[in-house]
């Protein structure tokens, strides 16, 4: 007999639930959460399932392969213990105050204890309407259930701290959406996500009490994240609120740090998209860079002001821990010591990328002037030569002082200019006298570097390429590049088509270069 997981609720029994459980758009004031029910959808099938993350909430095969599960994972019925649930949030989106937003298309349906007795929630999206919908049906569709799906196992596997997926169901109905919002909407297969993490509590979470003088409601969602994630910090308090703080800015300085490690952008960095526990969240219209420019959004509705580029994630993150700090002064009542964690952030994030961009060179902090020269030398060479960035520093791993600029072509998006390869060669020149004095072992510093230079990107358009087959209801591709990448930082011969330079046809391709929020 499948033994089907027993479920908690401590998200719903600790906090304040909505009074009504009216399933209509609404402004939803003093309660952290409203009560409400997925809604059914007509044809399940079970795509994907990650076997990690399964094995880590302890789901049996049997389980995971049955009906019951599938059911659950759609939408159709709820498990024993499962109390579903949407929360109230709401956000700063593109730096200005949006209000009430909430879980619009996702719909929470419990913890679960995994392995080590660890605690996960797990979420649906795409499940239904919820009093946060606004004007929206609360559904998802394939193609981008299938992107967030792929990011956030891949991400997991870079090493970067973000939530996960566990399934991704067809729901066998068509989803009206129009993608580029150009008034051309067409008729998309659904799909729906089921997402884990510890929390998916946001910084919107408490700008929402904060911002409605619900004060009461503010702290018991501050007390319940500490005692629940942040229990290290000890009981609360205004001393502990201020640790706590401390903590989520450096946790977001040191995710931003990882996100320009790999190449990624984000986004779509609202307040409502920032996770309470340091955590990549909300994989909208994300993208990595093909080519180094650190001006690039694949965000469409932030063409125009480039707020959230690749380049400034760091800036915007750092803005948005400010609004967190805004919205906990009823806590802490006075300004200094807020301002302080505010002020570290820059310097913390600053050493913290400097550390970052060295190793990626596999060399080690030394002279601070001479390493910020040779990093930024290499950085305006690759905003002025189209350069892949992920092949080259792979490349740049097997460098040695008898090689020349060409053994880094396979970076390069087209052939350099004469004053192109001189300024290259004179940045290796400089580079490898660096190593020297360093005196580190070669094949030593080649396992350095390879452990934090990813052989595998979930690129653009191979998510892209995979959507497309899965809308002709072949999913050979998805499978193929969740097994790739499980080892994002080994060399995989027999996925070596993987390791390459954006292809033409795909630079301005939707879905490969710009996306839109419904993405």
């Amino acid at each position: 007999m499948t033994e089907i997981p027993e479920f908690g609720t401590q998200f719903v029994r600790t906090l304040r639930a909505d009074a009504s459980e009216i399933n209509h758009p609404r402004q939803v004031t003093n309660a952290a959460y409203t009560r409400v029910r997925t809604t059914s959808v007509s044809n399940p099938q079970m795509i994907v399932v990650s076997k990690e993350m399964a094995t880590e909430l302890g789901l049996e095969d049997e389980f995971v392969q049955s009906d019951i599960f599938l059911n659950a994972m759609a939408g159709n019925e709820l498990l024993p213990g499962m109390d579903s649930f949407a929360m109230n949030y709401g956000g700063h989106q593109f730096g200005q105050w949006a209000g009430q937003l909430g879980d619009g298309r996702a719909i929470n349906l419990g913890e679960l204890k995994g392995r080590n007795e660890s605690s996960w929630m797990l979420q649906l999206k795409g499940a239904g309407p919820t009093p946060y919908s606004r004007t929206a049906d609360g559904r998802a569709v394939l193609r981008s259930s299938i992107r967030e799906f792929l990011c956030s196992e891949a991400m997991f596997h870079l090493g970067i701290s973000t939530t996960r997926a566990l399934s991704l169901v067809s729901t066998g109905d068509q989803i009206e959406r129009d993608m580029f919002y150009d008034g051309n909407p067409v008729f998309e297969p659904g799909a729906v996500v089921c997402r884990v993490a510890p929390s998916f509590i946001r910084f919107g979470s408490f700008q929402i009490h904060a911002a409605r003088g619900e004060t009461d409601l503010l702290r018991d969602l501050v007390d319940y994240v500490i005692v629940n994630h942040y229990s290290h910090l000890g009981t609360p308090s205004k001393d502990t609120y201020l640790a706590w703080l401390l903590e989520i800015s450096q946790r977001t300085a040191d995710l931003v740090c990882d996100w320009m490690r790999v190449g990624f952008v984000h986004g779509v960095l609202n307040t409502d998209n920032m996770s309470i526990l340091g955590q990549t969240i909300d994989y909208g219209p994300y993208g990595w860079i093909d080519s180094y420019d650190s001006d690039w959004t694949p965000n469409t509705t932030d063409a125009q002001s480039r707020r959230y580029v690749f380049g400034n994630q760091a800036r915007v993150a750092h803005w948005n821990v400010a609004q967190l700090a805004r919205a906990m002064f009823p806590l802490i009542e006075s300004p200094e010591p807020l301002q302080e964690i505010l002020d570290a952030f820059p310097e913390y994030y600053d050493g913290s990328y400097h550390t970052m961009m060295l190793s990626k060179m596999g060399l080690t902090p030394k002279n601070p002037n001479e390493d910020k020269q040779l990093i930024q030398n290499l950085l305006s060479l690759f905003e002025d030569v189209e350069t892949d960035m992920t092949i080259f520093f792979r490349k740049l791993s097997d460098f040695d002082a008898d090689m020349g600029v060409d053994a880094l072509e396979a970076a390069w998006y087209g052939p350099l200019s004469q004053e192109e390869e001189g300024r290259l060669g004179s940045w290796l020149a400089k580079y490898w006298k660096r190593l020297e004095l360093e005196g580190a072992n070669t094949e030593e510093r080649r396992e350095q570097m390879n452990r934090v230079n990813p052989w595998f990107v979930l690129r653009n358009y191979l998510a892209q390429q995979a959507i497309d087959l899965a809308h002709d209801g072949d999913y050979a591709m998805i499978y193929e590049l969740m097994d790739v990448m499980k080892r994002p930082y080994q060399e995989q011969p027999e996925f070596d088509r993987f390791f390459a330079r954006r292809p033409e046809w795909a630079r301005h391709k939707p879905g490969c270069s710009m996306l839109s929020c419904s993405s």
